[in-house]
């Protein structure tokens, strides 16, 4: 697959009229502030912008810049020159959003997830990128599209979040010039960082010891996971987004190689989320043994069947990996 070069990305956006910027389901930081920052950037130019995920704008994100702009896709189809997917690995991810498009001219995919096949018209996919806030930075520089402070934040956010606040192996010098360059723009980083980092329900700290219950270890050690139940989550009402970023607290456990988080759904499926911490150990890999996909190092995937089966399918097919038994 070859990338299209940001110059058509540019005529494409400066030539229409008509957007919806879409992101995936169960959204992140970088899906939200990719999403609000590009469309902030359209808004400019002076066109018609959509901003639609099929979760709408999470609690934990409302802080930010124009947070308003984003909202659950309408109830019937809409027709738009360009639809942009953003941070969105496979086309279906896309979920309600994907459906309400009635027509699109040009469909614009954004990307920096290596197990993107690369759908759509003009696909600019950089694996090497920690964020697609990332790739989105250096469109609007090098196109000279437009960036103000309230854009700035929302890209710091997307880069930010999904670099573990600039902790991951795959943040580069440039990342930091480029979080550099959005402080000069106005991006406040001890106020964003304490919204992002500091800022959770009650709620979401009950989940965790609840979740901490379940943990279990396989392989001397080199595998943790824990799993949530519908009947658990439903007893501390918890919503989807405050389980994001607990599986953190496995993978920080000395000796953990792969830190898995299981989540039972109410259609059948369990969510499983995946963190590696030795690239030998190829969590996306794995996760498309399932259907699924991600990063080398962050992957996850949606399985049909049963909390307790799911669980024992996966850790096998971890172990098998990470050679538990030796």
């Amino acid at each position: 697959m070859t990338n299209c070069t940001f110059a058509e990305i540019n005529s494409a956006l400066r030539e229409n009229e008509r957007f919806a910027v879409l992101g995936h389901v169960r959204p992140d930081g970088d899906a939200l502030g990719s999403q609000l920052a590009l469309a902030l950037s359209l808004k400019q130019l002076g066109k018609d912008v959509r901003v639609w995920n099929e979760d709408g704008m999470l609690e934990k994100y409302s802080f930010l810049p124009r947070a308003e702009l984003l909202t659950k896709p309408p109830a019937g189809p809409e027709d738009v020159d360009v639809a942009i997917a953003l941070d969105t690995a496979i086309q279906n991810r896309l979920g309600t959003a994907l459906e309400v498009i009635g027509s699109a001219k040009i469909w614009i995919n954004i990307d920096h997830h290596p197990s993107n096949p690369g759908y759509g018209d003009l696909v600019y996919i950089d694996s090497t990128a920690p964020a697609t806030g990332q790739i989105l930075f250096e469109l609007i520089k090098s196109e000279r599209l437009p960036i103000d402070h309230a854009i700035a934040e929302n890209l710091y956010v997307a880069i930010s979040t999904d670099t573990g606040s600039f902790q991951y192996p795959n943040t580069t010098a440039r990342t930091f010039e480029i979080a550099a360059e959005l402080v000069r723009l106005g991006v406040d980083v001890g106020s964003v960082s304490q919204q992002v980092y500091e800022n959770f329900p009650r709620r979401r700290v009950e989940l965790l010891r609840e979740l901490l219950r379940t943990m279990r270890f396989e392989g001397k050690g080199r595998v943790a996971s824990f799993s949530l139940s519908l009947k658990t989550a439903a007893e501390l009402a918890v919503i989807p987004e405050d389980n994001e970023g607990l599986i953190d607290h496995l993978r920080a456990i000395r000796g953990v190689i792969v830190a898995v988080f299981f989540e039972e759904l109410a259609d059948g499926k369990v969510r499983v989320s995946m963190r590696s911490k030795n690239e030998r150990v190829d969590v996306c890999a794995i996760c498309q043994k399932f259907g699924g996909g991600g990063h080398t190092l962050a992957a996850g995937a949606r399985i049909r069947g049963m909390l307790a089966e799911v669980e024992e399918r996966v850790l096998k097919a971890i172990c098998d990996v990470v050679d538990c038994n030796s």
